[in-house]
């Protein structure tokens, strides 16, 4: 298994059980795949580089996991529709 990180930029326009809501949806898909979250860090509201739909400020959450490397595909595919995430990468680490 592979190590990876997860960026998450989720709407800051949601109520706090919203966002709860949706990073708990975000652990149990990378879950669905194979995958063991070792570490959520949660920064909270900052203001994004560029404005991104009419929204200057973004909740971001950093989520370090393992998984086989084949889940990361999977993973954005899910990860593309949902409406209150504004931005996501994954990157493989190298550590």
């Amino acid at each position: 298994m592979k190590k990876y990180e997860l960026t998450v930029v989720i709407n800051p326009n949601l109520e706090e059980d919203a966002v709860k809501a949706e990073l708990a949806e975000v652990t149990a898909l990378i879950e669905r795949f194979g995958g063991t979250v070792e570490k959520v860090d949660e920064w909270g509201k900052r203001r994004l580089a560029y404005e991104i739909n009419k929204v200057n400020e973004g909740i971001y959450t950093f989520i370090t996991f393992s998984a086989e490397p084949a889940a990361p595909v999977e993973i954005e595919r899910r990860m593309r529709i949902k409406e209150n995430v504004l931005r996501y990468l994954i990157i493989a680490d190298e550590a």
